[in-house]
């Protein structure tokens, strides 16, 4: 990897000495090199000799630098030889350059040839790494432009070329699942895209539901129906929000109904946006029974990334449908209940009613939806 690389990735001498200092493996590739002025060794960092003390530390972005500094390669994690994990990293972090640079796709087999590997490897590393396949990454990336070409001024039809679509039809093909709404609604900031909305009590206080015409992209939790209210106008700004209708209300009682006991599920469509990475992390939450719990290296493990950990902690915090995406069934693997998007509290109570495996409370009165 170049020098270039090693210092976007960590770029400060107290970058680096943070990541030496963490002891958790969440995956990140971390590369540079370390040297010890009172043994004159250099090291990975994540070498399993002891951590030296910070004063005695000199950050090298290659084995050369640190030789050429006076330090000699440790014989533990023998620093001066080819790392096969860095080496893998560097090819698919060479793949995603290359595709969110290519105005069209490159091929599997382009990216393959490129990276020395057969196709057939090249996707499985890729996916090992990041959790997705090359293809679904290039969509990704050409949502990406195609939102960014929405942005600026000029018409729908130009930021579909400038994204890369063949055609209109491909855009609009993937536009909505990608962008939440229609893409020229996307191009106005949501303006009159319609999310229909109501408050209830529950037992956890106060609930918001709101829904798109595709589904409930929201459930969430709050201390008053105001507070719920101006969250909601914060995530739609430029969307139309509209109180509870008698059409929505039976959605609502559905879903406090579905508070109060978890385990019968929730029999109503879902809009879920999200990245690829994030659906998947969902998809996984889904899997946990009412009354069980993971740990998030366990739900890493179970969507075939044992290194992402923490990815999969950033993606619970991101989740804006609570309990039907059940992100507060994921604990710290020493059984602590770590934090929740609406309070450790609320997530104390979520998982007693559900070990408990009954009602507890009763249902929840229907609120009022506010626009």
């Amino acid at each position: 990897m170049s020098d270039t690389a090693f210092a976007q990735g960590f770029p400060t001498d107290d970058s680096r000495w943070a990541a030496l200092m963490d002891s958790k493996d969440n995956g990140v590739p971390r590369p540079f090199f370390y040297g010890v002025k009172s043994t004159g060794i250099y090291c990975r960092p994540n070498c399993a000799s002891r951590k030296p003390k910070r004063e005695n530390v000199a950050f090298f972005d290659s084995p050369d630098a640190a030789e050429r500094a006076g330090f000699r390669a440790c014989k533990r994690c023998k620093p001066d030889l080819a790392d096969p994990e860095s080496r893998d990293w560097e090819r698919v972090t060479q793949a995603c350059k290359r595709m969110a640079l290519a105005e069209t796709a490159p091929s599997l087999d382009e990216l393959a040839q490129e990276a020395g590997l057969s196709p057939w490897h090249f996707q499985k590393l890729f996916k090992a790494k990041l959790g997705i396949t090359p293809k679904q990454f290039a969509k990704q990336q050409q949502a990406e432009r195609f939102k960014s070409a929405l942005g600026e001024d000029g018409s729908v039809t130009a930021a579909i070329y400038q994204a890369g679509f063949g055609s209109s039809s491909r855009a609009y093909e993937g536009g909505d699942s990608q962008l939440g709404m229609p893409p020229s609604a996307f191009k106005k900031g949501g303006a009159g895209q319609e999310i229909a909305y109501g408050t209830a009590r529950c037992f956890l206080g106060w609930v918001v539901v709101a829904r798109t015409e595709r589904g409930i992209c929201a459930i969430e939790f709050g201390d008053s129906p105001e507070a719920l209210t101006e969250s909601l106008k914060r995530r739609f700004p430029q969307a139309k929000l509209t109180s509870a209708g008698e059409d929505f209300a039976a959605a609502l009682e559905k879903v406090i109904a579905f508070l109060d006991r978890p385990a019968a599920g929730l029999d109503v469509p879902l809009d879920i946006q999200g990245t690829a990475f994030q659906q998947q992390v969902w998809q996984a939450l889904r899997q946990i029974p009412a009354g069980q719990t993971a740990s998030y290296k366990q739900v890493a493990q179970a969507m075939g990334r044992p290194k992402a950990a923490r990815a999969v902690a950033q993606a619970c915090a991101a989740n804006p449908i609570a309990v039907a995406i059940p992100c507060h069934r994921v604990v710290r693997g020493d059984g602590d209940l770590s934090g929740y998007r609406w309070g450790p509290e609320r997530k104390r109570q979520l998982l007693a009613k559900e070990a408990a495996g009954t009602s507890g409370s009763p249902k929840g009165r229907r609120g009022r939806g506010e626009a």
